[in-house]
């Protein structure tokens, strides 16, 4: 149609300006902008970042600095291990031409930072590696945790055997809960143990699960963590967003009375988006109080 012709070269330009303007900026405008605030200010842009922010703005600002140089020193220090962390921070502030006695706050936090950025980066890649790993009926290990969550949620009754139809009772689906964790693998029943766990009270109000490690992987816990942990994000960490969203779930499916089950997905979804909304917020700490 008309209609469609005439948009789509727009979009095109439109599409071919952002990328120019990107190379543009990358390689040169960046470089100049910060060339004449150094001048200006006398501190580099990560000191400037230091001065100007806090919380999670700050150490997102020092990752995209760090992630988008040019320099090799700084570019690699979001992926330095921790043993490596202050003798990174020495050659950041050599490649810089920091004075240490001038500006004192700038390794503590840097390494604050660091901790945090390459924290992050950890967390991500421990939570996909256990997810990654399905459950398996014939470990014990794994058997183990499943009766553990069964005698977390239903303390009161005895289960009668491993493949019943009792498991329907705390929201699984089939006779065999191993079926039910596909998806998320281990994980899935590791993150519902530790919330029955450490939630008991909340959990025998709550039987559902949460499709949260997308936002691990799509960085929207960034701004989260950056907040909440004033160092080492680990699955701790992990763990207790988890058991935020499980109960906020919980009330927001109250809140919303949808007609029947079969709705679930939809509320799901309506549910991830208000999340990610949150999360966008560069204050967002979201915890779990009860």
């Amino acid at each position: 149609t008309w209609f469609s012709s005439s948009v789509m070269p727009f979009s095109r330009y439109e599409n071919m300006f952002l990328s120019l303007w990107e190379f543009f900026y990358g390689h040169f405008f960046r470089f100049w902008m910060k060339w004449v605030l150094r001048q200006m200010t006398g501190k580099c842009e990560l000191q400037r970042i230091f001065d100007t922010y806090g919380g999670a703005q700050r150490t997102y600002r020092i990752e995209n600095s760090l992630t988008y140089s040019k320099s090799k020193v700084l570019h690699n220090a979001t992926r330095v291990a921790e043993s490596d962390l202050d003798r990174c921070i020495v050659d950041i502030m050599k490649e810089k031409k920091i004075c240490p006695e001038k500006d004192s706050s700038f390794q503590i936090c840097m390494r604050t930072c660091l901790l945090q950025i390459t924290g992050y980066r950890q967390l991500y890649h421990d939570v996909e590696n256990v997810r990654k790993k399905p459950y398996d009926s014939a470990n014990a290990q794994h058997e183990k945790l499943l009766l553990k969550l069964w005698s977390l949620l239903m303390p009161t009754k005895k289960l009668k055997a491993r493949i019943s139809k009792q498991w329907a009772d705390i929201g699984f689906q089939g006779d065999d809960p191993k079926t039910d964790f596909r998806g998320m693998g281990i994980l899935g029943l590791i993150n519902l143990v530790y919330f029955s766990e450490n939630y008991t009270s909340e959990a025998h109000q709550i039987l559902s699960r949460s499709n949260h490690p997308n936002l691990l992987k799509s960085e929207a816990l960034k701004l989260h963590l950056y907040n909440f942990v004033p160092g080492v994000p680990t699955m701790e960490h992990f763990h207790q967003f988890y058991c935020y969203l499980v109960y906020e779930f919980d009330k927001f499916w109250l809140e919303e009375e949808p007609e029947s089950i079969m709705y679930f997905n939809l509320y799901r979804e309506k549910f991830h988006e208000r999340i990610k909304g949150l999360l966008m917020d560069c204050n967002a700490v979201l915890t779990l109080k009860t």
